[in-house]
C-alpha cells in the first residue's frame, strides 16, 4: 500500500479522498492556489503545497508543479480526483515515467476513452450497442450532411476531445447544418484545443443511464449497477439516482453484462464508467466512457456499501478487486442532489462570501462539502458547493427525505440552486420516476413548475 498521497483537486473531492487515506492510515498532501490556501482540504491533509496562483493553469492544471510537490513531500502516489488533471493522459503517462502512482486506469486507456470517436470505434470493436453515426471525425459541413442524411435527421453534432455539453449542437434541417458545425467546432477548439467533431443520430427523449465498473490488474472485473443522470441543464447533471426507475432487474443484469464484458475485452483498469443513452423503447447505446471517478458515486457508493475511493486506491496498488459479481448487492435507493452557487432563477454564477451556513443531517443524510461560514466561492473555479446524498428502503421514501433535507440546508450571503432542487423534487413526472434529459427544460417552462420555483424561492431561509 501507498505510504503517502498527493491529491491533484481541491474542493469537496479533495476532502472525500483525504478522509478515505486517513481510514486507511495514508498519510496525504493537499496542492493549492494561493487564493485556496485557507480552504479546508488544506487544514485536514498532513501537509500542504502551494502550486501557484488561482487561475487553473497555473495551479491545479500546472503538471510541472503539481509533480514537483510529489517530489519534495516524497509522495508514491498522485490522485487526481475528478476534473483538472483526471482524464489527462499525458499528466498520467509523466507520473508512471517519473515512477510515481497515478491512481486510475493506464494512461492508454484514458487516451484510448478520452477521444470520443476513438472511443466509438473501441466500443464498436468491443461489442457495445452504438447509435448511427459517422464512422470517424467529419471534416466540413458537406460531410456533416451527407452523414446526416444517410442516417436520418435529427443529429447531433459532438466534439471528438470534449464532453459536459461544449461543442454539442442538435441539428435538424440540412440547412441548419453550416452554422451548427461552425459554432460546435469553434467551441470545441475554445474548451478543448480542437476543433474535430463528429455526428450520431440525435434521441428525442433519452434517458442517461451509466454503468459503475470496478476492474483490478488481474482481469477480474465487475459492475456495481447503474446510476441514473437523467435530470441535467445544457448536459450538466444536476441530479443522479440510484437505481434508476427505468430499469427492471433484467435489463439492469444485461447493460452490466454487456459493460464488464466490453471492459473485459479491452483489459480495463481501475474505476470507470460507460455512460448509455436509454431511448423510449428501451434500447440503449454507448455514448461514452469516464475514466475516473464521477462526482455522482456516492450513490452507488450508498446502495452498494462499497468505499469508491478506498477501491480506487487499493486497485492502483495493485491489490486484487477480491470480490465477484455475485458478491454485490445493491439494496435500498440513493439521490443526490449537485448543490451549486447559482442564481436558482437564471443559473448565472454567485461567488461572495457564505455568511451563515447549516448542513442538514439525520438518518440517512450524507453531505460532501468544504463550505463553511464565511467561506468564500471563488470565481476561479466550478461552482459546485456541495453534495447532498439522501439514502433509504426506496425511491418514495428516499424523496420525502431528500426534501426534508433540503429544507434544512442553510447558506446564505450567496444564491444557491437548492431552491431549483425543492422545486425539482416535487414534480410529478420526477416522483413518478418518468422523465427524461429534458426533464429541467420542460419544468422552467411550465407554469406549475414556476410557481413552484418560486415558492421554494421565497422559502429557503
Amino acid at each position: 500500500m501507498f505510504k503517502k498521497i498527493l491529491i491533484a483537486n481541491r474542493g469537496e473531492i479533495a476532502l472525500r479522498i483525504i478522509r478515505a487515506c486517513r481510514e486507511m492510515e495514508v498519510a496525504t498532501v493537499a496542492v493549492h492556489s494561493t487564493a485556496d490556501a485557507s480552504a479546508l482540504h488544506v487544514r485536514f491533509a498532513d501537509e500542504a503545497v502551494c502550486i501557484g496562483p488561482p487561475p487553473s493553469k497555473e495551479s491545479y492544471l500546472n503538471i510541472p508543479s503539481i509533480l514537483s510537490a510529489a517530489e519534495i513531500t516524497r509522495a508514491d502516489a498522485i490522485h487526481p480526483g475528478y476534473g483538472f488533471l483526471s482524464e489527462n493522459s499525458e499528466f498520467a503517462q509523466v507520473c508512471h515515467t517519473c515512477k510515481i502512482n497515478f491512481i486510475g486506469p493506464r494512461p492508454e486507456m484514458i487516451r484510448l476513452m478520452g477521444n470520443k470517436v476513438h472511443a466509438r470505434n473501441a466500443a464498436r470493436e468491443a461489442g457495445l450497442p452504438l447509435l448511427p453515426g459517422s464512422d470517424g471525425l467529419v471534416g466540413d459541413p458537406k460531410e456533416a450532411e451527407a452523414v446526416a442524411r444517410r442516417i436520418g435527421f435529427p443529429v447531433i453534432l459532438k466534439a471528438a476531445s470534449g464532453g459536459g455539453g461544449r461543442g454539442m449542437k442538435i441539428v435538424r434541417s440540412p440547412a441548419a447544418i453550416p452554422g451548427a458545425f461552425s459554432i460546435a467546432a469553434a467551441e470545441a477548439l475554445a474548451s478543448f484545443g480542437s476543433g474535430d467533431l463528429y455526428i450520431e443520430r440525435y434521441i428525442e427523449k433519452p434517458r442517461h443511464i451509466e454503468i459503475q465498473i470496478v476492474a483490478d490488474e488481474h482481469g477480474s472485473i465487475i459492475h456495481l449497477g447503474e446510476r441514473e443522470c437523467s435530470v441535467q441543464r445544457r448536459h450538466q447533471k444536476l441530479i443522479e439516482e440510484s437505481p434508476s426507475s427505468a430499469i427492471s432487474e433484467q435489463m439492469r443484469e444485461k447493460m452490466g453484462s454487456v459493460s464488464v464484458k466490453a471492459m473485459e475485452r479491452i483489459r480495463y483498469n481501475n474505476l470507470g464508467t460507460i455512460e448509455y443513452l436509454l431511448d423510449e423503447n428501451g434500447s440503449f447505446y454507448f455514448m461514452e466512457m469516464n475514466t475516473r471517478l464521477q462526482v455522482e458515486h456516492p450513490v452507488t457508493e450508498a446502495v452498494s456499501g462499497i468505499d469508491l475511493v478506498r477501491e480506487q486506491i487499493r486497485l492502483a496498488a495493485g491489490e486484487p478487486l477480491g470480490r465477484r459479481q455475485e458478491d454485490v448487492h445493491l439494496t435500498g435507493a440513493a439521490i443526490e442532489c449537485r448543490i451549486n452557487a447559482e442564481d436558482p432563477r437564471n443559473f448565472a454564477p454567485s461567488p461572495g462570501k457564505i455568511t451563515a451556513y447549516n448542513a442538514p443531517g439525520g438518518l440517512g443524510i450524507r453531505i460532501d462539502s468544504a463550505a463553511y461560514e464565511n467561506y468564500s466561492v471563488l470565481p476561479h473555479y466550478d461552482s459546485l458547493l456541495a453534495k447532498l446524498i439522501a439514502f433509504a428502503e426506496d425511491r418514495p421514501r428516499v424523496i420525502r427525505r431528500m426534501r426534508r433535507a433540503l429544507a434544512e440546508f442553510v447558506i446564505q450571503g450567496i444564491r444557491t440552486n437548492v431552491p431549483f432542487h425543492r422545486a425539482a423534487l416535487s414534480d410529478e413526472a420526477f416522483v413518478a420516476g418518468n422523465y427524461d434529459t429534458r426533464f429541467v427544460e420542460r419544468l422552467l417552462a411550465s407554469e406549475t413548475g414556476t410557481r413552484r420555483l418560486r415558492q421554494a424561492i421565497e422559502e429557503t431561509p
